[in-house]
């Protein structure tokens, strides 16, 4: 799995993104490589995910192709291999992603822990 995946992920932990879903693509699209989606409970929470998302992608010169968003239920992040859905509770029931893409095989990711801060 992609570096960039992995940072895509601990971003949208980072900002306390819930259901954090990697699907990987490869065999089910010509076109993409994988889709992550997450949930964000109230719009604020949305725009803090993918700001997060952007700020960790663009510190190591990653930006995204395009950006659909933000509204107060989906916001879309294209970065070309890999696509970032982040969506509210009730968008992410009603286009129900992960059950479009059931043939994409879904998986686990673990947040990268956070580093210890040394003691004073």
């Amino acid at each position: 799995m992609p570096d960039v995946v992995q940072r895509i992920v601990d971003a949208l932990d980072d900002r306390r993104a819930k259901d954090i879903a990697v699907l990987d693509l490869r065999r089910a699209s010509e076109t993409l490589d994988y889709f992550i989606v997450a949930t964000g409970e109230s719009s604020l929470q949305l725009r803090a995910l993918e700001e997060s998302v952007r700020d960790k992608l663009e510190a190591v010169g990653v930006r995204p192709k395009g950006v659909e968003g933000p509204s107060t239920r989906w916001v879309l992040l294209d970065y070309g291999f890999v696509v970032v859905h982040i969506m509210s509770p009730e968008a992410r029931d009603f286009y129900d992603l992960e059950g479009l893409w059931a043939d994409a095989e879904r998986l686990e990711v673990t947040p990268t822990p956070p580093a210890a801060t040394p003691p004073a």
